[in-house]
């Protein structure tokens, strides 16, 4: 008689990931968090976690929808540098809020795509990060749900190769957007956004750019091809030189292999926000993605996204053992 394989082995075997979303699914990660397995819309997502904006064409909508504009002697002199050079200094800083060494946060995920609506806890550790699934489309936990997801997190427990090969993972896709990243500078031409308008998602001062594709760019790579595509809008913490937000759209057609492996069409939508959790470490707190894909030169696919992080809490430093202990003696919402 064949031995039954544990909890943690059949959902691996169905391709289910340690935060509990099959791979297909988007993940929620901090800062390129997005759409494993799909390698262009994972390039195309990275891009815009790191340095994406608004359509241009947008400037009225934008100041009639929350944004208040600035015209004053300090945001002058804040202009007077090239428009690029903010580009590279934001571009710098999201290398670093990636990968936030020495930083641990505990927080809330809330994804809701095509299939799913669920909230997470997350608890970030020295060996990675470690999810609990707490609510679904909206609802408690059933008693047989939660019964799975502890089930999952406790063999867990006893799989470190298991969660060590899901992080080299994870690690994979940073080593992608830290390619990425630099990039953005030299793959758009910055300029200085009339009037300035300020994001009301952040109190601070804030240095506004346009972009659009640089038409002398050549993409080093399959997945640079991204980069080809966007133009927008990115407010930048004139202090921090961080993100504050970004809104971008998909100006033109973008081919990985000459259309082959995958088309990008024109007209998708992409939003990030991002905030200062504390001491110092950035960190999204929204994030979505409407975009249409074609893979392979067979299939369409239409990818709709939305997720929103909350409740930030520092952790001290742990293993990814007592992150889960941490996750699982919290009471679930609404039981």
């Amino acid at each position: 008689m064949i031995p039954e394989e544990s909890t943690f082995k059949r959902k691996k075997a169905r391709g289910i990931g340690l935060t509990g979303q099959t791979a297909a699914q988007p993940v929620a990660m901090m800062a390129g968090w997005p759409m494993r397995r799909c390698a262009m819309a994972l390039a195309l997502m990275l891009v815009v976690v790191c340095m994406a904006g608004d359509a241009a064409g947008q400037d009225e909508a934008a100041t009639q929808s929350g944004f208040a504009t600035t015209s004053d002697a300090k945001a002058n002199d804040l202009l007077s540098a090239p428009a690029r050079s903010w580009a590279v200094d934001a571009a710098a800083n999201e290398l670093i809020a990636m990968y936030h060494k020495g930083s641990y946060l505990r927080y809330r995920t809330h994804i809701v795509n095509e299939k799913n609506d669920m909230v997470r806890e997350l608890a970030e550790n020295k060996d990675g990060t470690v999810a609990r699934l707490i609510l679904r489309n909206g609802r408690a936990l059933t008693e047989d749900e939660d019964k799975g997801e502890r089930q999952r997190l406790s063999d867990m427990l006893g799989a470190p190769e298991a969660f060590a090969k899901h992080e080299r993972n994870s690690e994979a896709d940073r080593k992608l957007a830290s390619k990425l990243i630099p990039l953005m500078p030299d793959a758009a031409l910055y300029s200085y956004a009339p009037g300035q308008p300020q994001a009301s998602n952040w109190s601070g001062q804030q240095v506004v750019l346009d972009f659009k594709p640089n038409p002398n760019f050549h993409p080093p790579s399959t997945e640079a091809e991204a980069l080809t595509g966007l133009e927008g809008r990115v407010w930048i913490d004139a202090k921090s030189r961080y993100i504050v937000r970004m809104e971008a759209t998909i100006a033109r057609p973008v081919n990985f292999g000459w259309g082959m492996i995958a088309h990008i069409y024109p007209g998708g939508k992409l939003l990030l926000e991002q905030t200062d959790a504390g001491g110092g470490r950035w960190i999204f707190t929204h994030f979505s993605m409407d975009i249409s894909v074609r893979a392979l030169m067979v299939k369409t696919l239409k990818i709709r996204s939305n997720v929103d992080t909350t409740g930030f809490q520092a952790l001290t430093p742990m293993s990814y053992q007592d992150a889960i202990h941490l996750l699982l003696s919290s009471p679930l919402p609404g039981h």
